[in-house]
């Protein structure tokens, strides 16, 4: 039963990460694209998250209560791995930081061309720059 669970959720999250690829590939709206690369890297972490965890049970979080033989190898034993977690939180903030920075630039395109759609603002674009150089 658990296999199945497994199998589900490692499924799913790959469908979603196909999708989220099709929306950032496909989709001529910026912020439609924007979109899709956040669930993307939202799914990423999801699946680096579930590679440090055991399936194996019983899990206990990765905390040593104490420092002693037996305590070491139960720790050893039924611990999920941590260093998954801490790269996930680091890639969380700098996954934020990068979806701040396109949002911005979306709102200045939108501001400069007047439309999200990137095939306008590619047909615009060799106007404007003809228009800089005069």
């Amino acid at each position: 039963m658990i296999s199945l669970l497994w199998s589900i959720t490692i499924v799913s999250l790959l469908a979603t990460l196909i999708i989220s690829v099709y929306g950032i590939v496909a989709k001529p709206n910026l912020v439609k694209k924007l979109i899709a690369l956040t669930i993307f890297g939202d799914t990423a972490n999801v699946l680096v998250v579930l590679l440090g965890y055991r399936v194996i049970y019983p899990v206990k979080p990765p905390i040593l209560p104490e420092l002693s033989k037996s305590a070491v190898g139960e720790f050893v034993k039924t611990a999920v791995d941590p260093l998954p977690q801490a790269l996930v939180i680091t890639a969380v903030v700098i996954g934020m930081a990068v979806n701040i920075l396109i949002a911005f630039a979306v709102i200045q395109i939108y501001r400069i061309y007047g439309t999200l759609d990137v095939r306008e603002v590619g047909k615009s674009l060799p106007e404007l720059l003809r228009r800089d150089e005069a």
